[in-house]
């Protein structure tokens, strides 16, 4: 869908550089659902025209979105809200890779892993679980429990923590039924897009409920991923533990430079 809406000019009293006032207001345009997932955002020209602001200082603000994944140029095609899709969620979110057994293999690029839900509780949130989704221990929250295979073997366990109160109406049939991924049901059904994860990484060894799950021996060392998924404002919507065995396979991230 394309948008042809203007936005309104900046308030004059905006502090702060000027690109960096137009990026504040496209985000907020974004999160209020003015622009939404997948729309298609108006010409530079009506957008810059309808801020008050030249097109090169618009330019560095969708620069700046466009390298944090909350827009997406195509060229020839425009300027997108980003919509978060499998290949979205394979490049910026699953890190997990098989490793290249010999010097000089050809690269046996990303593979999409398969995706089955073993687990889908309700519960009270724990201190950690509460510290992580910014909520109060004993607060509800929904642990649903995956595992993901690659080339047909079991490779991770993930428990996902979510706030009851965000995901009202969650049920394990909506769950189970969404057409995409976990993120793309956040975004389509509430509204709430994750726009970048933090994470910590730690190796331990497998618990029974991990060694249960990847059919693998309690106690294997494991490498355990702490991931919160922050959406606009660097609110948490999602609290993941991602524990991977890494016998044949490897956690790959890809460094970039900073603009």
């Amino acid at each position: 869908m394309k948008s042809r809406t203007a936005p309104a000019p900046l308030a004059e009293d905006g502090a702060g550089p000027l690109y960096r006032q137009v990026k504040r207001e496209l985000l907020r345009l974004v999160e209020a659902g003015r622009y939404a997932p997948g729309d298609t955002l108006p010409s530079e020209s009506v957008i810059a025209g309808g801020l008050g602001v030249s097109i090169g200082t618009l330019r560095k603000a969708v620069d700046e979105l466009v390298h944090e994944h909350v827009l997406v140029r195509r060229q020839g095609k425009g300027t997108f809200v980003a919509l978060h899709t499998d290949d979205r969620f394979l490049f910026h979110f699953f890190h997990v890779e098989a490793r290249e057994e010999a010097e000089g293999e050809p690269p046996r690029g990303r593979e999409y892993p398969q995706v089955e839900c073993v687990g889908f509780a309700r519960g009270r949130a724990d201190d950690i679980e509460a510290q992580a989704l910014h909520i109060r221990a004993g607060d509800a929250v929904l642990r649903i429990d995956n595992r993901l295979s690659l080339a047909g073997r079991p490779v991770v366990h993930d428990r996902l923590v979510l706030a009851a109160q965000t995901f009202r109406n969650l049920t394990e049939k909506r769950f189970l039924d969404r057409p995409s991924t976990v993120y793309n049901l956040y975004q389509r059904d509430y509204g709430i897009t994750v726009l970048r994860a933090r994470e910590r990484a730690r190796a331990c060894p497998a618990g029974s409920a991990t060694a249960r799950i990847l059919g693998v021996a309690p106690g294997l060392p494991v490498l355990e991923v702490h991931r919160i998924a922050l959406t606009f404002g660097e609110k948490p919507v999602e609290y993941r533990v991602s524990t991977i065995n890494t016998a044949g396979h490897d956690y790959v991230s890809v460094l970039a430079k900073q603009h």
